[in-house]
């Protein structure tokens, strides 16, 4: 179980350049402490780590004795005057790229990704980069700077021709054509690695997963075959048999998905993440989140802390095909003189990431109004949930106030208004409609069907979209409809809706109406593995006769 001592977060000093101007490498926030240089060896015996929670996305340039740019490369702990330093897990871009999105990620306990988050980067026109950096989801993080060698050009001959420069091995040219920047060897066939790829200054490594060792060639992997191997590659114990080996955890803990790491029971519901810590693995430590007002109470033999998506500091962010709600406990040493507590603590850190994720793409499917009977879709499980969506049927165009007591009838002269509804609302998140379409019976693959909405698009033009404070819901208008013949009399509706990060602008959220996606986009995060659910209600009798 990983350790750490999270002390008080100090601002730093920054200076304001042009805030006025739009393009970023004119209006930037310079960073230029030395503690931020990757060669500023932090000691927690003599100060206290840094973090930059300060930050909230705006564009920072590192100057003066903080570097001339992030690193590209995997920092070690305990550097940049913090715990856990972050850089840049990817190249820098050229002049004419623009605006690019890269993975920053923090190290910390041997794993140079243990964190990550998504930044922007600007190559300017004067050789230098601007950064748009998200603030960390926790206090002991802070972004890098390095200092890059500058090329010193060399005079040969009669020093007429302009020189150029030549890097070293493992670093190329920059866009000023001086100075030398660390090349990713990982962006090209992953560096010659079977599994894992790690950059390092001038150089890069080679991984494997959980279970999994280094051949000699130091690229491939290889499965560990027993207990004697690196204890199996388990976070605790080991146990052998005749058969092979398996993990154990001590009493309080689980395997995680990997079967190899013993890790807290974490419950993922739509409404709440449940954490629950034996006692005996807390010993005389105070829990507490993020914002350290959500604290741990005891039932006596746990220490149980209960949150939300949008409380006690929780970070959700959209990472590929899931939504990742991201929170850390953190156990100091009670600090109330006189407790009656415990009198001997024996660890001094306790730090425990909790993540929950949930996928994005949903399936709903409903009758005219809700099924009174369903529950909200909810999936129980250590680390993995559902974001939970509700199709609802309104009374009016207000929709506020939807049909919940009684079954309406509803003439073919109506209008009908549904919407799609979060039972959580986060903010940072916003939903698509991909489509609508309804069907005589409440089977989805029904032969017969009529698409309200497909693609994202409109596809009947008396269907009508409302506009939504909350980036999440979606809310329509139909005019009540009966498929041909005399025995439909009822009609459902199925939704797919998909859920994407606000400020990705190239999100197929983003796209909106889009004709040509379903195919192409569509099949594509479909093979991603992406979950769907159905909730299927109704239905209701239409008054179709005068």
């Amino acid at each position: 179980m990983p350790l750490f001592l999270l002390l008080t977060c100090l601002s730093s000093t920054v200076t304001l350049v042009s805030p006025a101007a739009l393009d970023p490498c004119s209006a930037y926030i310079s960073l230029n402490e030395p503690w931020r240089n990757t060669d500023h060896q932090f000691d927690e015996s003599q100060n206290q780590p840094l973090c930059d929670n300060h930050m909230n996305g705006e564009w920072y340039r590192f100057t003066g004795m903080a570097g001339d740019a992030m690193p590209t490369f995997c920092i070690p702990e305990n550097h940049c005057g913090t715990h856990a330093p972050v850089w840049l897990n990817g190249s820098h871009p050229l002049e004419e790229d623009g605006i690019v999105q890269r993975q920053a990620c923090a190290s910390f306990k041997g794993n140079c990704c243990l964190w990550n988050a998504t930044v922007e980067v600007k190559a300017c026109p004067r050789g230098y980069y601007v950064y748009r950096l998200a603030r960390p989801s926790v206090c002991f993080h802070v972004y890098c700077g390095h200092f890059y060698d500058i090329c010193d050009e060399d005079c040969h001959g009669n020093c007429l021709d302009t020189t150029e420069c030549a890097c070293s091995p493992g670093t190329s040219l920059g866009p000023d054509g001086q100075t030398c920047f660390d090349e990713n060897e990982c962006e090209h066939n992953n560096g010659g690695c079977s599994e894992i790829c790690v950059n390092l200054k001038n150089s890069h490594r080679c991984a494997c997963g959980v279970g999994r060792v280094l051949r000699s060639d130091g690229k491939t992997c290889e499965d560990i075959e027993g207990c004697h191997n690196n204890n199996g590659g388990c976070s605790h114990s080991c146990l052998g048999s005749e058969k092979g080996y398996q993990c154990d955890c001590p009493r309080g803990l689980v395997l995680s998905e990997d079967n190899h790491t013993c890790q807290v029971p974490v419950l993922c519901k739509s409404s709440a993440i449940e954490v629950s810590v034996p006692r005996e693995l807390v010993g005389g430590l105070e829990l507490f989140l993020t914002n350290t007002s959500c604290r741990g109470v005891s039932n006596g033999t746990h220490i149980n802390i209960v949150f939300s998506l949008k409380t006690c500091g929780t970070v959700v962010d959209v990472v590929n095909d899931k939504i990742v709600a991201s929170n850390i406990v953190t156990g100091l040493p009670k600090q109330t003189p006189g407790s009656s507590g415990d009198i001997i603590i024996r660890t001094s850190k306790l730090l425990i990431p909790v993540t929950c994720e949930f996928p994005r793409l949903y399936t709903i499917s409903e009758g005219y109004v809700p099924n009174l009977r369903n529950a909200p879709l909810e999936i129980r499980s250590r680390n993995h949930g559902i974001f939970p969506f509700t199709l609802e049927i309104f009374k009016d165009r207000e929709f506020e106030e939807p049909y919940r007591e009684t079954l309406p009838t509803l003439k073919l002269r109506d209008s009908l208004y549904f919407g799609i509804e979060p039972l959580v609302h986060v903010s940072g998140l916003e939903s698509l409609v991909e489509s609508c379409f309804a069907t005589p019976t409440a089977k989805m693959d029904e032969i017969l069907k009529y698409y309200l909405i497909q693609d994202g698009c409109v596809s009947d033009d008396s269907v009508k979209q409302y506009s939504s404070r909350d980036h999440l819901a979606k809310h329509f208008q139909a005019p009540v409809f009966k498929f041909v013949g005399k025995d439909h009399k009822e009609v459902f509706l199925h939704c797919r809706v998909l859920v994407c990060g606000v400020l990705d602008e190239r999100s197929r959220c983003a796209q909106g109406c889009h004709r040509r996606v379903r195919r192409e986009v569509g099949e594509d995060e479909d093979s991603a593995g992406l979950q769907s659910q159905t909730l299927t209600g109704g239905p209701i009798a239409i008054d179709w006769e005068d």
